[in-house]
């Protein structure tokens, strides 16, 4: 794949400086170096010590992504939301992983995105994963399709550019919601059990923003943002208030609302597109399982 600029600055910098301010790292060099990439200026093959000129012509050929060989492939069709060149973000339904665990190597959504770059030939055949969901979490999934557009979509997550909400019912003490509110509790470890994430003093910093859309006596449906990412965070902030998602049985939600999974949807995803700088912001409806739940509030 190749990607082109013009340098516009008056002073002169060398070559190296201005890939990385484009976004191309270190590893990414090395694998144009050694992996079948070239790096041209004004059409003539250059090293990263060349010093650019104004308005000099700048192309960089990124080599092909082989496949990883031990990523097993799932044909099991995907829900396409957006595809391009660069990017394919899809709808992850509940009871699917996002990638493969150690005793678990198949049939997460890893691997079915494999199975479908090799069904379209895609030339670059990594799965490179941008947004993870829980096992039982549906919804927006972002994928980017090469290794620099992975790059330059982890930069905007560190950024906080990237911008993900979600949508979870919530059972409990839901007469103890705010319209808004900010919740800032730490997460750490419960030691009495593997899986389990606990609200603890000397934990890492978590932060959940959250709006209450609708509810009644006994559910509320709101709408979330997280400012951190920690494991299992929106869980464990509104078990914490004494609100855990329908269908949460690790963190003791309501299970007689026919909602057999944790009641949580990232139905939001906006950010800027890393190549053509377009605003891109995309939208899921609930999945039936939860609207279903929210006709009766």
């Amino acid at each position: 794949m190749k990607f082109e600029w013009t340098y516009q600055d008056d002073a002169s910098v060398l070559l190296r400086t201005f890939l990385k301010k484009q976004g191309i790292s270190k590893k990414l060099l090395a694998k144009i170096k050694f992996q079948g990439g070239e790096i041209y200026v004004n059409q003539s093959i250059e090293n990263v010590l060349y010093s650019l000129k104004p308005f000099d012509k700048v192309a960089v050929v990124i080599p092909n992504e082989l496949p990883h060989e031990t990523l097993l492939l799932d044909e099991t069709p995907i829900e396409i939301v957006f595809e391009d060149e660069h990017l394919l973000i899809v709808n992850k339904p509940a009871n699917v992983a996002s990638i493969p665990a150690q005793y678990h190597p198949n049939g997460t959504m890893a691997n079915r995105v494999k199975a479908y770059y090799v069904q379209q030939n895609y030339p670059d055949q990594v799965v490179h994963v941008v947004t993870r969901l829980d096992r039982d979490t549906t919804g927006l999934m972002l994928f980017a399709k090469h290794g620099f557009a992975h790059a330059k979509l982890d930069q905007a997550l560190q950024n906080k550019t990237l911008i993900k909400k979600y949508q979870a019912l919530l059972s409990g003490k839901i007469n103890h919601l705010k319209d808004h509110e900010m919740i800032d509790c730490p997460i750490g470890r419960d030691l009495s059990s593997l899986l389990k994430r606990q609200v603890i003093e000397n934990g890492q910093t978590a932060l959940t923003e959250y709006w209450l859309e609708k509810k009644n006596a006994i559910v509320a449906l709101v709408d979330i943002q997280l400012y951190t990412g920690r494991t299992h965070q929106i869980r464990v902030h509104f078990s914490e208030l004494g609100c855990p998602l329908l269908g949460d049985e690790l963190y003791h939600g309501n299970l007689d609302m026919g909602i057999k999974r944790q009641a949580l949807h990232c139905y939001y995803l906006a950010f800027t597109h890393p190549f053509s700088n377009e605003e891109l912001t995309f939208k899921l409806p609930l999945p039936l399982d939860m609207g279903e739940v929210v006709e009766k509030i």
